[in-house]
């Protein structure tokens, strides 16, 4: 066998066993999707007709729209903190002289590491005498420092791209230190930012172990909502609810994607 025959076998096995493991980690929300418009009581695969009850059942039901909603509005303000405090920690980390540089990044990067049930544990005898379980300021205070990770890693890798000499020549010219900020490298790194929000956002959105812990009877994400459905209350809704976050994943990811496009073409 020729080396260039070769190379054609072991990129068509890479592409093969890379197919099948996208079909292995796919194929359970594809499942879930026609199950959600089964006209039966019971989850069933495949469904034995087609029916839009569920979907009924899931917008009528205040319960559902009302988690939804409250996952939506901890997400978009988490999205928005884990931004700011991200951006900022990782300028500082790459331009500024920070004591101490490694550990501070190791503290900074701890949320990936650590499993979120020692955080959720941490965190609910924390807040419980603070009176910050069930609320939005809780849920946006620890989201906001799990979702930080994911800002501080994207945003410093781009901003390690960018040659400090742009940002010196801006300075040079007489611009302050915040001009030649937004002015020079804001810009640059701007995809980077949109691409740590992104995670930022589907961090909080899809956060359970967490959620499940400081969650209150009024106030609960859409996670810990389908956690209780689905050990108390098994039924086609939670399919339907399962689509329609399957639906907000990708929609944010094809913004998010459209958004680099965009930036890309400027």
């Amino acid at each position: 066998m020729t080396s260039a025959a070769s190379g054609r076998l072991g990129r068509w096995t890479l592409y093969g066993l890379g197919t099948l493991i996208l079909i292995f980690l796919v194929l359970p929300t594809l499942i879930v999707i026609p199950m959600s418009f089964s006209p039966g009581n019971y989850l069933e695969f495949p469904p034995q007709g087609f029916s839009t009850r569920w979907y009924v059942a899931y917008f009528t039901d205040s319960s559902w729209i009302d988690a939804t909603l409250f996952s939506l509005q901890i997400a978009a303000m988490t999205t928005v903190l884990s931004a700011v405090i991200g951006t900022m920690g990782s300028f500082a980390l790459v331009r500024g002289d920070v004591p101490a540089q490694d550990t501070l990044t190791a503290i900074l990067l701890a949320p990936l590491i650590v499993p979120h049930v020692i955080v959720a544990i941490a965190v609910y005898f924390q807040f419980a005498p603070l009176g910050l379980v069930g609320t939005r300021l809780g849920f946006v205070l620890i989201h906001t420092a799990l979702a930080v990770p994911y800002v501080v890693l994207v945003v410093t890798a781009a901003l390690q791209r960018v040659p400090p000499s742009y940002e010196m020549a801006a300075l040079n010219l007489g611009a302050s230190r915040l001009r030649a900020f937004s002015a020079v490298t804001l810009p640059l790194i701007a995809p980077a930012i949109a691409a740590g929000s992104i995670f930022a956002f589907l961090a909080s959105f899809d956060e359970t172990v967490v959620a499940f812990f400081i969650s209150g009877v009024e106030h609960k994400t859409i996670t810990r909502k389908m956690m209780e459905d689905i050990e108390f209350n098994l039924s086609p809704v939670i399919a339907a609810a399962s689509t329609i976050f399957v639906v907000v994943t990708v929609l944010v990811m094809a913004i998010g994607n459209r958004t680099k496009d965009g930036s890309a073409l400027r």
